[in-house]
């Protein structure tokens, strides 16, 4: 399922409201940041006693009545084909790919990159060896594929390409996680500008992260694309942090780890995950001055911003894209 907010802008408190709403229909509703979610209606729909499209009408309403937020539905066997079928389909539309022997058909002529988890480095590594369609990635031999992407990230698409994917709709706590994105004006091709929007929302992380007395213990990178498709990178941290130099770091290392080049970027959304209560985590001390420093700056930073609000202060290369934060 993909929100579509009124605005344009899903913001974190909306997209935490949406997933409410989900849950009160089936408690297996896992996020999708930074504006979709997969359920799992068998239950539901044994429960209630009707099928999956009417339930996702239904849900459409509740979302519209109370949101504003439109959405398009996906409904399949499976996470990749349900997302595959959703991103398909414009604001409103509840579409189903209910028949085994269909699946073939609606994967052939898709591009690579439409596949979930088949970023622009993957799809440019299978596009050079003439698999530029999920059809053809389906008919390649399993061992060709692993030779191109390695073991697993050639078995997981081969899998992918013809239909297949064991992986469960896994519930998340949504308590244990914080996240905000920045969508772009105009497709971005700019890595410049999108690492200004990495830093603006890496630093109102550690803000929100030190104001709720919270320390995360990763971060997850995504980015979308201007066809629809994202891409999805986490680190985990050698010790939980709230500070924003980490958190500025991983995000950039995150951001070059994708090794985009002429890619058309739709938006980018960092999430802090694992989050843990900070008062209760252990902090290696540091005999290095300047991150005692980068320390004590932020903390006196951190009450300018409350007492004058969070726009008050904030790293000069990241000003002209804070505000556009959501």
């Amino acid at each position: 399922m993909h929100f579509h907010p009124a605005d344009g802008s899903l913001g974190e408190e909306t997209y935490d409201g949406l997933l409410a709403l989900l849950a009160e229909m089936t408690p297996v509703v896992e996020a999708v940041p930074p504006d979709a979610a997969l359920m799992d209606v068998r239950g539901a729909s044994r429960y209630f006693g009707h099928p999956p499209a009417e339930l996702a009408v239904l849900l459409r309403v509740r979302a519209l009545a109370r949101y504003g937020a439109d959405c398009t539905v996906g409904i399949a066997a499976n996470p990749t084909l349900a997302r595959m079928v959703a991103r398909d389909g414009p604001p409103g539309a509840v579409r189903a790919l209910p028949a085994p022997d269909a699946v073939a058909a609606f994967l052939a002529r898709k591009p690579v990159a439409a596949l979930p988890g088949v970023g622009p480095a993957t799809a440019r590594a299978l596009c050079a060896y003439g698999l530029d369609s999920v059809g053809r990635v389906a008919e390649a031999p399993l061992p060709t594929l692993e030779r191109i992407l390695g073991s697993a990230a050639g078995r997981r698409v081969h899998e992918r390409a013809r239909g297949i994917d064991p992986t469960p709709v896994t519930p998340d706590a949504r308590a244990r996680s914080m996240g905000a994105e920045h969508r772009f004006a105009t497709d971005e091709l700019d890595p410049g500008h999108r690492r200004r929007a990495l830093l603006a929302l890496a630093d109102g992380l550690g803000a929100r992260l030190r104001g709720s007395g919270q320390v995360a213990q990763g971060l997850k990178l995504t980015v979308r694309y201007a066809d629809g498709s994202s891409s999805t990178r986490a680190k985990s941290f050698a010790e939980p942090t709230a500070h924003s130099p980490d958190l500025i770091a991983a995000a950039y290392a995150l951001h070059a780890a994708l090794a985009l080049q002429r890619a058309r970027v739709r938006s980018v959304a960092l999430r802090a995950e694992r989050l843990r209560d900070g008062h209760a985590a252990a902090h290696q001390l540091s005999f290095d001055p300047a991150d005692e420093k980068a320390r004590r700056v932020e903390a006196v930073v951190d009450r300018a911003r409350a007492l004058f609000g969070p726009g008050v202060v904030g790293p000069a290369a990241a000003l002209d894209v804070a505000r556009d934060v959501a």
